[in-house]
Formats: C-alpha cells, structure tokens, sequence
C-alpha cells in the first residue's frame, strides 16, 4: 500500500549499527528509504549497512558520528542533508543505562544517563527539525521511549527518569511542531534480548517472572519493531500526535 511506502524518503536510524535501531534500520530500508545509520564505531556501522543491503536490496550507508555534542549533531545532519538532498524520517535510538542502587548511584553516572537520553536525543530532534521547517519538509520524528517509560524498576533510577522524559520531550515535541506537518512520535519497547538487557536475560529467574508478564509468551525481537516503526515513518499515521506505542507483548495491560 501506497500509505506506507517509504519511496523516495530519506531516514536517518542513530544506533542503527546494532539491536533495536538495528532491526527497524531494516525495515524503513525495506519499505523502500535510503537509511542512513549512525553511531560511534564506522566498521560496525559498515558491517550493519552491507548486512542490511543484502537483506532488503535498498540503499544503507553507515556514518560514524558521537553524538554527545550538539555541533556534532548538527554536523551530522549537514553532512546527510548535503548527501541524500533532504531528511525526512529520524530514529533517535541513542541508549544507555548503568544499574546501580539509589543508594550507590553517583552524580557522574546521573549526567551520563541523561546526557545521552535525554540532552542529546533533543538536540538531535532539534536538528533534525530545524532542516526539515527550513525545507518545508513533513517529516516524521520517532524517538525511542521505553516500557520504563511507564515503570520505576530497581536498579535503574536514572534510565527510568531518562526514558520518562522521552515521553515528555515527544509530546512537547509534537505539540509545537505539527503546525509544521512534522510527526512526533515515540516507541516503547517492551523486553527484548539486545547487547544493552543481555545482563538480564542471563538470570533464568529473571527470564521466568518476564514471562509471567508477558501474555504473548515471548520475548521480544528486533524484528518485532519494524510494523510499529514504518507505520509511525508513514504517511498511515499522519493524525497520529505525540504518542508513545508501546511494543511489549502486554505486559503494560497486567
């Protein structure tokens, strides 16, 4: 269907060299994007892109950018807006989480979370925005939330707040920029098994009470992104404001 064709639409997918950005990277390439995937290591992303082209026959090119600065957010966008012509579609998967106790949680720690979750998340919208209002374009910004969003899980103060203030910054996001015919959305993973959860997901006792909660019975996948990712990328969710999806197999409904 025309409505959810991505032809002729540029994306850029940040963390799209591995997990989660990694599998919805492949689906925009598949429904028809050039993706452009960014993090901080170029053979990684190298990698990433050439498994991705294979699997979907579509244009996917890696560039290396730390986005902990906002010139080297902005930088990016320059260089993508310079190669492809235009920006239509950003994935703001920047990630981190560090576990630790309320107790024991440091402030370098702290501003390590919210720097990547928050601060440069933003500033990456921003520039992304800002190309777009300039170039009229009607753009989609999909930014990465969480079921933490929703949740106070232990161990994970910091992240919690963080994936909380995607849910803020989404909604914030939206409300100024529809008037533009830009759509701001965001996408809560549930519990999938990624390099960041592997921790988890090595405790079967953990693995056992997930899946007491969850009442598809599964743990989720990259793949199981990819619907919820090309629908919000698309024009089928045009009057689609402000929301955070959450892909969690129910578990939000127990």
């Amino acid at each position: 269907m025309d409505l959810f064709s991505l032809k002729g639409k540029t994306a850029i997918v940040i963390g799209g060299s591995k997990g989660l950005c990694k599998g919805i990277a492949t689906g925009l390439s598949s429904a028809g994007a050039d993706v452009i995937i960014s993090s901080r290591k170029q053979n990684e992303l190298d990698s990433a892109a050439q498994e991705i082209s294979c699997a979907t026959g579509g244009t996917v090119k890696g560039i290396a950018a730390d986005i902990t600065s906002v010139s080297a957010c902005q930088e990016l966008v320059d260089r993508v807006a310079s190669e492809f012509g235009h920006i239509d579609i950003l994935v703001n998967g920047a990630g981190l989480n560090i576990r630790k106790s309320v107790l024991d949680f440091e402030e370098a720690d702290w501003d390590r979370v919210m720097d990547v979750q928050i601060k440069y998340v933003f500033f990456m919208g921003q520039a992304v925005a800002r190309h777009m209002v300039a170039n009229n374009i009607k753009g989609k910004i999909i930014n990465i939330a969480s079921l933490n969003s929703e949740l106070g899980l232990k161990n994970m103060v910091a992240y919690v707040a963080a994936k909380g203030g995607i849910r803020q910054i989404t909604k914030a996001m939206a409300n100024e920029l529809s008037e533009y015919g830009i759509g701001v959305n965001a996408i809560g993973p549930g519990y999938f098994e990624t390099e960041m959860t592997k921790p988890l997901f090595q405790d079967p006792e953990n693995v056992k009470r997930f899946m007491s909660r969850i009442p598809v019975k599964k743990i989720g996948v990259p793949e199981d992104l990819i619907g919820t990712a090309v629908f919000l990328a698309s024009h089928a969710s045009d009057y689609v404001v402000g929301q955070t999806i959450y892909v969690d197999g129910g578990w939000l409904i127990n």
